[in-house]
């Protein structure tokens, strides 16, 4: 598990995130996930769900891993 950065405190489970708040909080999700962090990982340190975060990752076009991570080996 990533320790947490900067902006990614706990919100308001539910609250409706816009505007500003929502362009920071989407870079520094993006940095994280980058950095490696998976998208469960980014949801409980945020508080909010996988949905949330996936669509934020998703709106920032990023390009999401498969599923399986580092684990995931290559069929020879």
């Amino acid at each position: 598990m990533m320790v947490a950065t900067g902006t990614s405190t706990t919100t308001e489970k539910g609250r409706r995130i816009i505007g500003a708040e929502r362009q920071t909080l989407a870079k520094d999700l993006v940095e994280r996930y980058a950095a490696g962090e998976s998208i469960r990982a980014l949801a409980t340190s945020t508080g909010r769900s996988y949905g949330f975060v996936h669509r934020v990752l998703s709106e920032s076009e990023v390009q999401l891993r498969q599923r399986g991570g580092a684990r995931r080996r290559k069929k020879a």
